[in-house]
Formats: C-alpha cells, structure tokens, sequence
C-alpha cells in the first residue's frame, strides 16, 4: 500500500519538483498548480531493520553523521546508530519544543564540531525541527527517522522560536533527502500522546482543505489523511501494539504532511504558533484544542469542505467542528486551553499576538471573532460556528 501510494504522491529520490497545471474552463475541475517536492520515502514495519537502513543511507554517501534524538529516544536510537557504526560521528540530544534559537545554535555548532555530511534524526517534530534547523544553515542532507504523527519529516517548512515569537519559513534546504517511516517504532509513543500527536495531524490535514494554496490533489490527499488517522487512532487506544494500527495512523501522519507541504499554512497554524512561541504550551496538544474552533471559523467559507471532513471522520456531527470536537473526545484528548496551563488573564494580550499574526492575511478575522474563538478554546466549549463568527 506505502509504496503504490508514494509513487502517486511523491516525487522519487533526486527529482526536480515539478509544478502541474491541470483544467480547463468549463470541464469542471479548477485550474490549479501543483508542487511535488523531492524526497525519498520508506514506509513498512521493520524498515529501520539493519539491512535497510544502512542501505538507503549508503544511497546518500554519508560518512559523518549527526544523530539527533532527545533523551526519551535513547534506546532507539541507539539500536540505529548500532546498524550504522562507525558512520555516526556525534550525537545531539538536547531537544526543545519549538526550536528555540539557543537550542538551534548549539544543534549547528555540535554538527560544524562532528564535520557531519548527514544528519539523522529519531523522534518527533521537535527533533525534526532541531535537524532543520542546522541544515537552514548549513545545507547539510537530513535523514529522518520519525517515531509521533507530526509529518514535519516531508515539509520544508522550519520553526524558530526567539523572545516568544515563533518564526516559520520555507526552504528546500531543510527539506529530508529521506524518511523512513516504521510503524514499529512508535509503539513506544503512549496511547495517550499517540492520539494527541495523531490530532496535530489532523490539524494539518483540515487546514490543507482551507487554505488559499489548496488544490484538488492536495484535498484528496488530505481527506484520505484524515480516514487513515480516524480509522489508526481510535484503535491505538484499544490496543497500543496493535501494528496495523499503527501503520494507520503513521501512514496518514505522511499524507497529513505532504499536504501541507503544498497547501500550507493559514489561520489554525498561526493561532497555535503564537500561543506556542508566547506561552509554550505543548505542541500536539495546542493544535487538538484550537482545531475545532479554526475549523468552526475556517470549514464552512467554502462548499464542501465541511461535508468531506465530516464524512473522512466517519460523519459523527452536523459540521466539521463538530465531528472533529466529538472525535477529539472519543480520544480523550485535552479539552481547553486552560487545561494547557494557559493563564485567563492573557486571553487579550493572546488575541492581540494572534491579530498581529493574521495581519497580513488579505481577509484577517476580524478582533471580535479572534476573542470569541480564543474564549471558546480556553473554556472547551462547545463549536458553533455562530459564536465564533459574531
């Protein structure tokens, strides 16, 4: 299934992206441009076995690499690094949420101190995020190994956080030459953080249906995201080692990522990234709290959008935010920004961080929905697209 998919929807090792213009007036499908960015993709249970990862990193000639990895990831990676020998010549563990710029500089330093030619990350989007951070500067290949659903390994998009503002920007540099996705190794993710990094997933995969940028192959590639993620997640509750599962949710963390890789970014996004920057607040829980009221805002502005989202998830809900709030629940996810550790008392300076951000969007929400929406998210009220509207 990973490997038919991946010869659709992504562009094999060493090809230029390709932009495709497709429609015509009055045949019934829009025009549109379509970016397949170059990355080589892995995908089945055992792919990091000994065998296959030295294999594909042979592929990319590295002869120092850099393992990046926190702690939690130790055992992991150290079974990786056993597999590649004497090729690794350093280690980097001292991983943050959203990157900020100290922990980037010491991430750059340890890879111009190792002379590394590669740099392999193990983990989850923040350590992904460490890895492009150095390759932003230095250019050198990233190889990643993912063990959350953040999908950030397909993405040339980067974070940086400094003085509470996190910054985000595109670049092909930091975009992983290879990703190898075994859906063994997230079996040590707890269920509990499976379905929240799962749910920063689907973020990923609404917002691809949103956004100015989006496309016809970017939506089908995102509603097919989120019924992976329905169909992976629920089950990982029930039974966290169960590896079909697993591969579920794993393989719609791809999908969700190359999405919006394309689509990119818009209102759902910038909320998070300022409340992350500003506040640290978790990340993969930030993004399951806020969903149901982006797409409360965002979902019903254009046709469709709604009824594609709701029918993905398995059409328990009248619209979108609320399909996606019940899902949230089912889950067991966090409900409330306040539950995050956000103070009530920053609600406006929050609100006036998030219009700041939308500022340069052509048609921001205006203050009054930005308000409403924030109020909704720290109480966990429900969605109503009434409420947030006014």
């Amino acid at each position: 299934m990973a490997q038919d998919s991946y010869c659709v929807l992504v562009a094999g090792s060493g090809m230029l992206p390709e932009a495709v213009r497709f429609g015509r007036e009055g045949v019934g499908v829009p025009e549109f441009e379509y970016t397949g960015f170059p990355s080589h993709v892995v995908f089945g249970v055992g792919s990091t076995e000994r065998w296959q990862l030295a294999r594909v990193i042979d592929a990319l000639g590295a002869k120092r690499i850099l393992l990046i990895a926190a702690e939690p990831e130790r055992a992991l990676a150290d079974r990786i690094a056993d597999a590649l020998g004497t090729r690794i010549a350093g280690r980097f563990s001292n991983i943050r949420a959203h990157v900020p710029i100290e922990i980037a500089r010491q991430a750059r330093e340890a890879a111009r101190a190792t002379q590394a030619d590669c740099l392999l990350c193990v983990g989850g989007g923040s350590t992904t995020g460490t890895a492009k951070a150095v390759a932003m500067e230095s250019g050198v290949d990233i190889v990643a190994v993912p063990t959350t659903y953040a999908g950030s390994e397909v993405t040339p998009i980067w974070g940086l956080t400094e003085n509470g503002r996190k910054t985000t920007g595109v670049d092909l540099r930091v975009l992983p030459k290879l990703v190898i996705y075994d859906p063994a190794l997230t079996v040590s993710l707890p269920a509990e953080l499976s379905a929240v990094s799962g749910l920063n997933a689907l973020a990923h995969c609404a917002e691809a249906l949103w956004t100015a940028k989006r496309n016809p192959i970017t939506s089908l590639i995102a509603e097919e995201g989120i019924r992976a993620l329905a169909a992976g997640l629920p089950a990982i509750l029930a039974d966290r080692a169960d590896l079909d599962a697993r591969s579920h949710a794993l393989y719609g963390a791809w999908l969700a990522g190359h999405a919006f890789a394309t689509a990119g970014s818009g209102i759902h996004h910038k909320i998070c990234h300022v409340l992350g920057g500003a506040y640290d607040l978790p990340h993969a829980e930030t993004h399951a709290v806020v969903l149901p009221y982006t797409t409360s805002l965002a979902a019903p502005q254009l046709d469709g959008v709604d009824a594609r989202i709701v029918s993905a998830l398995g059409g328990d809900g009248d619209s979108a935010a609320e399909a996606i709030f019940a899902f949230e629940r089912k889950l067991g996810a966090p409900v409330s920004l306040r539950q995050l550790g956000l103070p009530e008392s920053e609600l406006a300076k929050a609100g006036e961080l998030v219009a700041e951000a939308f500022a340069a969007l052509p048609e921001p929400p205006s203050r009054p929905a930005i308000d409403a929406l924030l109020r909704s998210a720290f109480d966990g009220a429900p969605p109503r697209s009434a409420m947030i509207l006014a």
